[in-house]
């Protein structure tokens, strides 16, 4: 089973593709391995998902947890995986940076960092402070050749500048960034204004109702990848949430009739096995 030192550049080159590829977020080994016995060539970890498969809330997972958790998903992965690394977890550059460290050691290819500080006073790191933080992230993965991707947050905290949003993608990626993301962009016409602003590649996030585009449409915009969020582990618990209400208030189980065989997704899971080298 290829190490993260090959999985790192095979990360890196699929975002210099003609278009743009998906990248769906796993929160198990068992959505992790059908995920990839569909063709995905690269998986990523959710921090909301990761939190909510611990009983928690987006935010309240440490980063112990977060690494233990990305660990489970690179042990049963045959490709790239990223990691939803929030904030770093912590506010200073070198807590940003041993993060960074950490997450190479964890088997993961790249990872996420984001400019929100968790203070609903202050949601966004001052500039000059956020920049500095990309920086220091960078410069640690550059030593692992982990895949940087640095997050300007605006839109998803109530702060809908354009402006600021361009500015800091550009530090960022002046900075070091390997790939450059803003969630919660409001139309094509911002993506396309962000694509154009900056010279290295840009993420798209699906999950926002009104907001997610089709793959076409992102790239003519110019994306590069394609982030689900947590739209598939919410799209299971949609269905686990029916199929539980069905019984309880029915006394029905027709949702039986529709379910995966058993076989078929211990097919899956077999499959990948193989894949790893250990079937």
């Amino acid at each position: 089973m290829p190490g993260q030192s090959e999985h790192a550049p095979r990360f890196r080159a699929l975002h210099q593709g003609a278009g743009p590829f998906v990248i769906p977020n796993v929160w198990d080994g068992g959505s992790a391995a059908i995920m990839q016995a569909l063709g995905f060539e690269a998986l990523a970890t959710s921090s909301a998902a990761c939190a909510a498969t611990l009983g928690k809330l987006d935010g309240e997972v440490t980063r112990e947890e977060a690494l233990t958790h990305a660990g489970l998903i690179v042990s049963v992965s045959a490709c790239p995986v990223a990691g939803d690394l929030e904030n770093g977890f912590g506010h200073a550059p070198e807590t940003v940076a041993e993060t960074i460290r950490f997450a190479a050691a964890a088997g993961l290819a790249g990872g996420s960092i984001e400019d929100a500080s968790g203070d609903p006073a202050a949601p966004i790191y001052e500039f000059e402070h956020a920049v500095d933080r990309v920086a220091a992230a960078a410069a640690e993965a550059r030593r692992h050749g982990f895949v940087l991707t640095a997050r300007a947050e605006n839109f998803v905290h109530q702060r809908p500048d354009l402006d600021d949003t361009v500015r800091r993608l550009q530090a960022y990626e002046r900075a070091g960034a390997d790939v450059l993301f803003a969630p919660g962009l409001p139309d094509l016409a911002a993506v396309r204004t962000v694509c154009r602003a900056l010279k290295k590649p840009v993420n798209f996030m699906v999950g926002i109702r009104g907001k997610s585009f089709t793959v076409r449409e992102l790239a003519a915009a110019g994306v590069k990848r394609i982030s689900l969020s947590t739209t598939l582990y919410r799209a299971a618990m949609t269905g686990l949430m029916a199929a539980a209400r069905e019984v309880k208030d029915t006394g029905t189980f027709g949702y039986v009739d529709t379910l995966m065989r058993g076989d078929e997704l211990a097919g899956y899971l077999e499959e990948q096995a193989r894949a790893r080298g250990e079937g």
